[in-house]
């Protein structure tokens, strides 16, 4: 039998299936949608690549011959105070976003090898972090924030360089907050080990 196309049949399908369809029961609110705290993950392997882990370690290193300062510290612990623990990946995107834009794109070149390279790939967490928002209260955080920048500015030409001196940090504080955190096992004898 040949499927015609009546006038009562395409009545039926403009008219008539779209009430159907929203007749169906809907999925509990949420279902099927990923939560906000996954927009704020990276992959590990985005820190597994040992050229630009060497690339930005090497830089570091070379930045933290040149510092005297060695009171202060820009990346830490203490950008983390008073900050919920999901929020945590949310204030090292908005990190790199200070370290990229103020520091790395106006750094020279010739006194940094590699720079361009390592704010190629610290441009590139910061996209795939896009989605990332904060979740409840934001002053710790903005407060942190600017603690940092002020005292990046209030050190001068050495801030930048301090910032640059810290990259390896950056990178490892980036990693742990950012990435899953590594499940536990149970091992025969009943303790945890962690799995690789």
């Amino acid at each position: 039998p040949r499927l015609l196309c009546s006038p009562a049949w395409i009545f039926f399908c403009f008219c008539c299936l779209p009430l159907l369809l929203l007749a169906l029961p809907m999925p509990p609110k949420g279902a099927g949608v990923a939560p906000a705290s996954h927009t704020c993950r990276l992959r590990k392997i985005s820190f597994q690549q040992s050229y630009i882990r060497n690339r930005t370690y090497t830089l570091a290193k070379l930045a933290r011959l040149s510092d005297q300062d060695t009171d202060n510290r820009l990346i830490g612990q203490q950008l983390y105070i008073n900050v919920q623990e999901t929020n945590r990946c949310y204030v090292m995107k908005r990190v790199i976003e200070i370290i990229v834009d103020e520091v790395l794109l106006s750094a020279p070149k010739n006194r940094y090898p590699h720079i361009h390279e390592v704010a190629q790939f610290l441009a590139a967490l910061r996209t795939e972090l896009s989605g990332c928002k904060f979740s409840g209260h934001r002053e710790h955080i903005e407060k942190n924030l600017a603690e940092m920048k002020d005292k990046m500015k209030q050190l001068g030409v050495s801030g930048k360089n301090k910032a640059i001196g810290e990259l390896d940090l950056l990178f490892d504080y980036m990693e742990n907050a950012c990435t899953e955190a590594p499940k536990r096992i149970v091992t025969s004898k009943g303790g945890n080990k962690k799995k690789n």
